[in-house]
């Protein structure tokens, strides 16, 4: 949270400093348990054949820190878990990746990660939608599909055999995405959630959370049946066939995106880029509230990015914090 580089004047640096210190004293209150720094001991039940994991080892038979960070423990395994650290894959991880390579069976992913990783053609669905094996024709195609420079959203699905980070999209969930932004941010403030697909009705906007650190706000699509886009992709060729073709101006019509919906997007954008900022973990609710405060104060989108709205938002989570602690 320190270090936050904005053009404040004296007032506004006075009041961010005040907040932030309200906001570190309540997370100390909070976590006074959980939190500890290198050489802090860890209080464990010796009778318990505890395992000691990453972040910890044993010095004059005491469980020490050797992180700055958080306990976790998970049955008899105790680790430390670091409080910035660079994005670690998990299986079932949703993440947003961008193509960089198209290479033979497999596209190239950029994700924010020590490695590149792997999206094989047999992992990931066919625009046909049908189940099949995949053939030369299919690995001929590959660039219809995927090509260099697309955003793509997937799903980890471990490291292999050969070293490499391998991802799926077996979903029609997953798969290109078209017609929004991509958001880079720090992966230790994206909280993992069961749900990292978000959709803001009143806005007509996807929001796709990705736990490497990418983060997608663009139009909604809407997610159709396998059986829904075959009898689509039927009668499209059989129009096609019978000369019914679009005209360059219905293809420019379709690809349109309405004026509220572009700055439905950038508010959005703007949200995520102040709570990046400010080193606020990152949760649809919390993106909810900025977008809200800064519409109640009739802000432009470009001045959701000066100083003053950074240190309002600060301030209003201090506040938050400190209302549900008073409630406990």
């Amino acid at each position: 949270m320190r270090g936050v580089q904005l053009s404040l004047n004296k007032g506004q640096n006075l009041r961010l400093e005040r907040a932030l210190d309200k906001l570190e004293s309540l997370s100390s209150k909070a976590n006074s348990d959980a939190s500890v720094t290198v050489a802090d001991d860890i209080s464990v039940n010796y009778e318990d054949a505890i395992l000691k994991g990453h972040g910890t080892t044993e010095l004059d038979g005491r469980v020490v820190a050797t992180l700055c960070g958080v306990v976790e423990r998970v049955n008899k395994l105790v680790y430390v878990r670091a409080l910035r650290a660079r994005y670690k894959p998990e299986i079932g991880d949703i993440i947003v990746g961008r193509v960089i390579e198209v290479a033979p069976k497999r596209w190239r992913l950029e994700i924010n990660f020590s490695q590149d990783a792997v999206l094989m053609l047999s992992s990931m669905n066919l625009p046909d939608g049908i189940q099949r094996r995949r053939t030369a024709i299919d690995e001929l195609n590959m660039r219809s599909i995927f090509e260099e420079n697309d955003v793509i959203c997937a799903e980890v699905r471990g490291f292999q055999h050969d070293g490499c980070l391998h991802l799926q999209a077996r979903s029609q969930k997953y798969g290109k995405l078209k017609t929004g932004q991509l958001l880079t941010v720090p992966p230790y403030i994206v909280k993992k959630r069961k749900q990292h697909f978000h959709y803001l009705d009143q806005y007509g906007i996807d929001l796709i959370l990705g736990c490497n650190g990418f983060i997608w706000v663009g139009e909604h699509v809407e997610v159709r049946d396998d059986m829904v886009e075959d009898q689509i992709n039927k009668s499209d060729q059989e129009n096609l066939n019978s000369g019914n073709t679009l005209s360059s101006n219905e293809v420019e019509e379709e690809a349109y995106t309405p004026l509220d919906t572009r700055q439905h997007m950038c508010r959005i954008a703007n949200a995520i880029r102040v709570l990046s900022t400010l080193g606020f973990m990152i949760t649809v609710e919390l993106i909810m509230e900025i977008l809200n405060l800064s519409k109640s104060l009739n802000l432009d989108i470009h001045e959701m990015l000066g100083g003053e709205f950074h240190v309002l938002v600060a301030e209003k989570e201090a506040e938050r914090r400190s209302s549900l602690t008073k409630k406990r």
